[in-house]
């Protein structure tokens, strides 16, 4: 009766004011005056009309400047991606879809497509976008500095570091001396190009080198913590010395740039000694995420916005007050990360690749066209390299550091990437460098970020080093090893609660990994440690309540399904023991190179569902991370699967045909190692006489089908992989009601 009810008032409604609105249309009609001016008919079809209309909405700035958005996102993605899979670092790949897009490529090969997209009077909205997310992203930079390890660390990082600016500035100023005639802009002085040439081949990309030092191991060894000390005070040195060629350069002349740099340390000094203690006051009252308002976020946020206002208006680029606005940010771990948080994923996959395609557009590769420009930009790349790496290995070696370590310092430090094309972009506005030296300058950033790995690779093969994450222990006094690998803290519990159940209670031999590997855009490398301890404090106390010895294994991981493959099989384990990954979206193309793991439903088994095909495409069984492990894994391997696992006092091992008899073999180390009560749900008739499994605590149930009610009473349920698909293929109604799932791969 009550939607009889709401259903009449809204026809009610919808009928009275529709006819009101007809009325007041019709009769505004009579009160118009005669000279109001008609919309001049324009002889045109009704559909040309519609076709003038559609052109001029696609050509409006907004829809111009949003489609570039999209193009952008998508190709930086896939090229990343690439460079991802071949053990490159992602902005490598980002650079490189930059300059597709721009007249090297699509410019040369596809001009129509490049006006369409990229017309030069969206240029200035593209241009004032990407800088916004280069105020981020250089405020994330300062946030992921911590100036108390330049304190605390050895006087010979500082020196290396310095050693690492001072010989390539010096060798960038011969350089800017042996070039200038032929390649400096008309009217430009060569103080100003000269100076410009030496930062350009001074700067080392502080975030990259920090994830290459997370993803291979270093960072807990002693030449990791030097390099990451090398490059703080490298990129702090650089930045600065940054400032005051810009102050040169705007000025003229040292003389009269003295004036900006005096207000540039006045600024310096406000933000240390006046703004930063009034920011660490109010990280110390709002340090959870609970207790940070939408005003405690704007007071930081304007902190930002007017520390870049400033130094542009000083003269010394808003870069660089966005740099110093993170640096002076409070030191509280959890409230830098939850800033760091709310910015990255906003700064760096949306507007940040922004950046790299408004430096290719200025990239004109087609520019080198004969062998002595191209002989030069092989001249810039040597210099580049013999500065940089040479140079800091010496440096290195000078201070004691031996061979190896010396070459891997080198290697780190030639490390450029975006903050090299960050002071390109600044000395082209400047007008500073022209189109061709700005062309060579990005193939040298590309170059020697490229070449890193390979270095370092080729350092490890040379000097026989080859690091490995796979734990040691002592084989022969273990009865079972399991490894516990999770990407999430909280996941880890219930993986030990699992794990748990199959360990020797004797205490001599009982072995429990657990792996956390973070990816290593998560992680600051300076509080690397108190990153690990603070992710394994839910695992460990869940230990401590089993009575559970855990080892603990920790990696930064650009390629996280990888690493779980190598310790798994490396690490002679009996089982390995994983979470599914709980996102469905992320096994497509679109999900790879979107880089989406959340919440929405594949549009590929969406549309496949509608159109009756999913039968011609392979079902997935799992996400594509979990399938990939799957694949690569060749010790026993458990994809559990959770649903709110609270204890195990009650575990069934279902059994659904003769494949499934190697489950037996875990029926027993439950029997023998577990207090729960195990129930063999055998479908197939394979417990007999001779397997037969007697225990007080083992029962077995013959039948072809599972209650509702047995299972609300079980919490876990183990089965083979084989038996999963299966019923995924029959799509089981009862796997909706099933509890904790463990899903075991011989």
């Amino acid at each position: 009766m009550k939607n009889y009810k709401n259903s009449f008032f809204y026809l009610i409604v919808v009928g009275i004011f529709s006819a009101l609105i007809y009325w007041t249309l019709k009769n505004g009609k009579l009160l118009e005056k005669p000279d109001v001016l008609k919309v001049v008919s324009t002889g045109n079809s009704d559909y040309q009309d519609f076709l003038d209309s559609l052109h001029h909405n696609l050509t409006h700035p907004l829809a111009i400047l949003l489609a570039q958005i999209v193009t952008i996102i998508l190709v930086a993605r896939f090229f990343g991606l690439i460079c991802k899979k071949i053990g490159q670092p992602t902005v490598i790949g980002e650079i490189i879809a930059g300059i597709v897009l721009g007249p090297s490529f699509f410019g040369s090969y596809l001009p129509e497509f490049s006006v369409l997209l990229f017309p030069d009077s969206s240029l200035d909205n593209l241009k004032f976008l990407s800088q916004i997310g280069l105020i981020f992203f250089m405020f994330v930079v300062g946030m992921e500095l911590d100036l108390k390890v330049l304190r605390n660390k050895a006087k010979e990082a500082v020196i290396i570091s310095h050693a690492s600016i001072i010989i390539p500035f010096t060798l960038g100023l011969v350089l800017a001396y042996s070039i200038y005639t032929n390649f400096a802009p008309k009217g430009v002085e060569f103080l100003s190009f000269g100076l410009f040439l030496g930062i350009a081949m001074s700067i080392t990309a502080f975030p990259v080198l920090a994830r290459i030092v997370q993803e291979r191991g270093l960072q807990k060894t002693r030449i990791g913590a030097m390099v990451i000390t090398c490059a703080a005070a490298d990129d702090i040195t650089a930045w600065c010395l940054l400032a005051g060629v810009i102050a040169i350069v705007k000025a003229g002349s040292i003389t009269s740039s003295l004036y900006i740099i005096v207000l540039s340390f006045v600024y310096v000094v406000t933000m240390i000694k006046l703004v930063r203690p009034f920011l660490r006051r109010i990280g110390n009252l709002y340090d959870t995420a609970e207790k940070i308002t939408k005003p405690v976020v704007a007071i930081f946020f304007l902190t930002l916005l007017i520390s870049s206002y400033l130094t542009e208006i000083i003269g010394i680029h808003a870069l660089f007050g966005a740099f110093v606005a993170g640096v002076i940010m409070p030191d509280n771990m959890k409230f830098r990360k939850m800033f760091i948080e709310k910015i990255e994923d906003v700064s760096l996959v949306v507007l940040l690749p922004l950046f790299f395609v408004f430096t290719g557009l200025r990239t004109e590769i087609g520019l080198l066209n004969s062998p002595e420009l191209w002989k030069v930009c092989g001249l810039i790349i040597l210099v580049a390299v013999v500065g940089k790496f040479i140079g800091s290995a010496l440096a290195a070696k000078f201070v004691g550091q031996n061979w190896r370590d010396s070459l891997t310092i080198g290697a780190l430090m030639n490390t450029r990437g975006l903050m090299e094309l960050v002071v390109l972009n600044i000395g082209y506005d400047l007008g500073v460098l022209t189109k061709e030296v700005f062309a060579m300058m990005v193939i040298m950033a590309l170059a020697t970020t490229f070449m890193t790995g390979p270095a370092l690779n080729l350092i490890d093969f040379v000097f026989k080093r080859r690091k490995t994450l796979v734990p040691t222990t002592n084989a022969d006094n273990l009865e079972y090893k399991v490894l516990v690998s999770f990407e999430n803290p909280e996941d880890g519990k219930h993986l030990l609660k699992v794990a748990n159940n199959f360990i020797s209670i004797d205490k001599e031999k009982q072995s429990i990994t657990a792996m956390y590997i973070s990816s290593t855009n998560e992680v600051n490398p300076y509080k690397i440690e108190e990153y690990e301890r603070e992710s394994f404090k839910p695992v460990l106390k869940e230990a401590n309540k089993l009575n559970r010895k855990v080892e603990t294994l920790f990696k930064a991981s650009r390629d996280i399904d990888s690493d779980i493959v190598e310790v798994g099989n490396k690490g002679e384990f009996d089982l390995v023991l994983i979470n599914i990954g709980s996102s469905i979206f992320e096994g497509t193309l679109l999900g790879k190179v979107l880089g989406i793991t959340s919440k929405f439903i594949n549009p590929e088994n969406l549309l496949n569902t509608f159109t009756g095909k999913e039968k011609l495409f392979e079902i997935n069984y799992f996400d594509d991370k979990t399938q990939a492990i799957i694949n690569k894994t060749e010790v026993p391997l458990g994809i559990y699967v959770d649903k709110n696992l609270i204890k195990t006092e009650n575990i069934s091992v279902i059994l659904f045909n003769a494949a499934d008899q190697f489950l037996l073999d875990y029926v027993k180390l439950l029997k023998k190692n577990s207090q729960a009560k195990i129930s063999i749900f055998d479908t197939y008739d394979i417990v007999n006489e001779e397997n037969k499994i007697t225990h007080e605590n083992v029962k077995v149930i013959h039948s072809s089908k599972l209650e509702k009610d047995f299972l609300k009473e079980q919490d876990l349920l183990i089965m083979s992989i084989d038996s999963w698909k299966k019923l995924i293929d029959t799509r089981s109604v009862w796997l909706n009601n099933t509890p904790s799932l463990l899903i075991i791969k011989p």
